[in-house]
């Protein structure tokens, strides 16, 4: 209320006991509290009967909507918070639960069809892929041959074109034999190298 500090109350004391004087402090310092009391309880009262006067009037309504107003964040959590509350009365024997029972099961309906349908489809392009390639090996080989014999004609040609080679050597053996020390094969590994 007041604001007095030690040394103010102290100030107060000591000229309240010049004047009063000793005896009659006491009794000073009663009345003085008893009046105090009943002022800060007269103040009680009244401001009691403002808040239940501004209840009546709907002031407390009006003051919580400028709070609210003024602070978005708040109001927008309290939906969110209200939406929570729903959440939690959630019943699976309720409308919303059968309805999400029966979601659940057309999903899962769904995901089935879908699973075969991939199956089917992979399982078709295997085949048309087979398919594919018996067709290419039919047209790329010679009619009547294989692509067995198709290959087995390559590897001829590599071995007669090392015959060429092979009488390269042929021809350096007497030379060899001349020498006495070097045989056949050693004198064709040098002249390969």
């Amino acid at each position: 209320m007041l604001d007095l500090g030690w040394s103010e109350l102290l100030l107060i004391g000591i000229v309240a006991l010049i004047v009063v004087g000793p005896k009659d402090l006491p009794g000073l310092f009663r009345s003085v509290g008893r009046f105090i009391g009943k002022a800060k309880g007269m103040a009680r009262e009244f401001s009691r009967a403002m808040e239940d006067a501004a209840d009546d009037a709907g002031v407390k309504d009006v003051t919580e909507g400028l709070k609210k107003a003024t602070n978005p964040i708040d109001t927008a959590l309290d939906g969110v918070k209200d939406a929570t509350r729903e959440f939690t009365k959630w019943s699976p024997d309720s409308e919303t639960g059968k309805l999400s029972a029966e979601r659940a099961e057309a999903k899962r309906k769904i995901d089935e069809s879908m699973a075969k349908a991939a199956i089917a489809r992979k399982e078709a392009e295997a085949a048309k892929a087979a398919e594919d390639a018996a067709a290419a090996a039919k047209d790329s080989a010679p009619s009547g041959k294989t692509p067995s014999a198709k290959a087995a004609k390559p590897s001829a040609k590599k071995a007669s074109e090392k015959k060429p080679a092979a009488k390269k050597t042929a021809a350096k053996k007497p030379a060899a034999k001349k020498a006495g020390t070097k045989t056949a094969k050693t004198t064709a590994v040098e002249d390969k190298a």
